[in-house]
């Protein structure tokens, strides 16, 4: 009888799959927990905790409903830390005559999993994930051969195609896009929730990956791990979004508090990015809890919600197989400086850097603002290279995977792909930080100043930054309006905020 053998990455915990339905006695499922996962980037300790203890919870459930699963723990003593290596050992035990796996989704697993199937002298096949709404190359195949992409106009084609907040041909509400009315400032109009967290005692994994010398950062409660780890926690935390933060989500989602990491944010990103949720299932949700309570919930809060999902979700992912390998490589700007090194630890003296960054260290997790224009924004202010910055977004945050990290640190934040994804540099001085949060407040700096004593280093960086940019930046329609103002600024204070940068830049670590 032909024995097949099914590969399930650590990211591919969707058990929904089609796969899942064939209760064949010949079919062997595995999943592994290998070094060499761990050593491709230095990885958040929540991060390497929340995969392997989701991928064994997947494992056993699979277990349950009758497959037979064989799992790999770091720890065992025949664990070759390899998938090339473990498949090969396990393909000869069994006797497997078929091999399958499912499309991974980042490039680098892409080409090991091609090139290890070349070698190989039994069949094999491949299956798609099931899980995005669209295919690989979709995003390519739309925009062709411009050279920069547009998201919305490709988030409105989505709108179409799947008939989502649509009526006939127009948007339901009569305009795209709410994005202008989802600015705001927390204004403490509504009262703030705590998110939805879970109790899983991760001790024993932990001392696993301790005992295996496995290196990482950031900081963990191993004994009161809070993460969604299943499906039906990944589903729980859905519907608690939908019933307790979806009112307010859109109107403050660029905000930032000093006191609460996620204001009115979802966080299943990591439920969603190793697939135990899928991103229909979520519109559908959002869509079913605005339709039962129009009330509270206004179609700026769903739609913005929906565009992270249908829009900024896929594309990304689209953008990265249209470039990639080359896009991993791109750094338009020719940035070649350190990270600093308190992105490390959070030892900072600007609030809003410590409150971000620490949060990230602690939390494994930031949203979307804190991530593009505190962190990134900084980054990308003091020049530093978009590979040490790519490393530490892929390392700290718990969603992190290439394919939605890269595109947007590489692309979005760092501005390194030239403008494929974003139309201009993300960046901008104390101003809007203080507008859109209450860190400035709370800081050594003083968030007015350009130069002088405790002046915010973001606003001397932010006009540095112009300066030194001016050759491949100028000419972008975009940030015209910064250039104007740069030149009408007398030749003094343009001296005075240039020294202030430079002095900042030459002792980054200690800011």
């Amino acid at each position: 009888m032909a024995k097949t053998l099914r590969l399930i990455l650590g990211d591919q915990l969707n058990s929904t799959h089609r796969w899942y339905k064939d209760k064949n006695t010949d079919m062997i499922y595995v999943l592994m927990e290998v070094m060499q996962e761990q050593e491709y980037v230095m990885h958040h300790v929540q991060k390497i905790l929340a995969f392997f203890a989701a991928m064994r919870n997947f494992a056993h459930q699979l277990t349950k409903a009758g497959h037979h699963v064989v799992y790999i723990k770091l720890d065992d003593e025949d664990n070759a830390q390899s998938f090339d290596n473990n498949l090969q050992s396990i393909i000869k035990k069994y006797k497997i005559t078929r091999f399958e796996y499912q499309l991974p989704d980042e490039f680098r697993l892409d080409e090991q999993l091609k090139n290890f199937c070349n070698k190989l002298s039994i069949d094999h096949g491949v299956a798609d994930t099931a899980h995005f709404l669209n295919t690989r190359y979709e995003v390519r195949d739309f925009f062709g051969d411009k050279k920069s992409y547009l998201m919305e106009s490709f988030y409105r084609a989505m709108r179409k195609r799947l008939n989502i907040l649509m009526q006939g041909d127009d948007p339901t509400g009569g305009q795209w896009n709410f994005d202008h009315d989802n600015r705001k400032k927390y204004d403490f109009k509504v009262p703030l929730k705590d998110p939805m967290t879970f109790k899983h005692d991760l001790s024993a994994l932990k001392e696993m990956i301790d005992a295996k010398g496995v290196k990482y950062f950031g900081n963990v409660d191993a004994g009161n791990f809070g993460w969604p780890l299943s499906r039906k926690e990944a589903l729980q935390s859905l519907h608690f979004f939908c019933d307790e933060l979806l009112p307010h989500f859109g109107t403050y989602e660029d905000a930032m508090l000093n006191e609460h990491i996620s204001l009115f944010h979802s966080r299943i990103s990591f439920a969603q990015n190793v697939k135990m949720i899928a991103p229909a299932e979520i519109v559908s949700a959002v869509i079913a809890a605005w339709h039962k309570n129009k009330e509270n919930i206004s179609l700026a809060q769903v739609e913005g919600y929906i565009r992270q999902v249908i829009g900024w979700r896929e594309f990304m992912r689209g953008v990265y197989w249209a470039k990639m390998p080359e896009f991993e490589n791109l750094n338009f700007l020719n940035n070649a400086n350190h990270l600093p090194k308190w992105y490390w630890n959070g030892e900072t003296k600007m609030n809003c850097l410590n409150k971000c960054v620490g949060q990230s260290l602690n939390h494994a997790w930031a949203h979307h603002i804190q991530r593009l224009m505190v962190i990134g924004n900084f980054a990308l202010l003091s020049g530093s290279h978009p590979d040490e910055v790519d490393d530490w977004y892929l390392g700290v945050y718990i969603d992190a995977l290439q394919w939605v990290e890269i595109t947007n640190t590489r692309g979005m934040s760092q501005f390194a792909d030239g403008g494929i994804i974003g139309s201009k540099p993300y960046v901008a001085s104390a101003a809007y930080i203080n507008k859109m949060s209450d860190y400035c407040k709370r800081c050594h700096y003083d968030f007015k100043k350009r130069h002088g004593e405790k002046a915010c280093p973001y606003n001397s960086l932010y006009w540095n930054f112009f300066d030194r940019n001016r050759k491949q930046l100028e000419n972008n329609p975009r940030i015209g309006m910064a250039y104007r103002l740069w030149d009408k600024m007398a030749a003094g204070e343009k001296e005075k905020t240039l020294q202030q940068a430079a002095e900042y830049l030459d002792r980054v670590d200690e800011l």
